[in-house]
């Protein structure tokens, strides 16, 4: 499936501090996706539903990941933070997402994961919801 998106190997030159960190964090979360035979489909996809970080293909799957990093493992870690509230938002955009790609033709099996990244623990969680 080809990405609409082209990927990019550097961090944006501009945002805040906070914004390198998360482009840091999901770039992190693509090389270890991709180290482990996925690919990349959409990177920062975006609808008024919400934000998908990454889309890829996981074989004939297409997998929608919530990239998530925390400095240390308190207030419960990276994959607490991934509430009802955004599991619900993530799944509207996915929705969408699939609305856009698939509009005359089946929608292919898919899964929600959570690319987790404690300080430098990397913890990949298969169909978190």
């Amino acid at each position: 499936m080809p990405s609409s998106l082209t990927p990019s190997s550097s961090p944006p030159a501009r945002g805040s501090p906070a914004q390198r960190r998360g482009y840091a964090a999901e770039q992190l979360a693509l090389d270890y996706l991709l180290s482990r035979g996925l690919g990349l489909v959409a990177r920062n996809w975006r609808a008024r539903s919400g934000e998908i970080d990454l889309v890829v293909a996981d074989g004939a799957e297409l997998v929608f990941v919530e990239v998530r990093q925390r400095s240390g493992a308190g207030w419960g870690g990276a994959a607490a933070s991934v509430t009802p509230v955004k599991q619900a938002r993530v799944r509207r955009a996915a929705a969408a997402f699939l609305a856009s790609r698939f509009a005359r033709r089946a929608w292919p099996a898919a899964r929600f994961d959570v690319v987790a990244i404690d300080g430098a623990r990397i913890d990949w969680i298969r169909g978190a919801f």
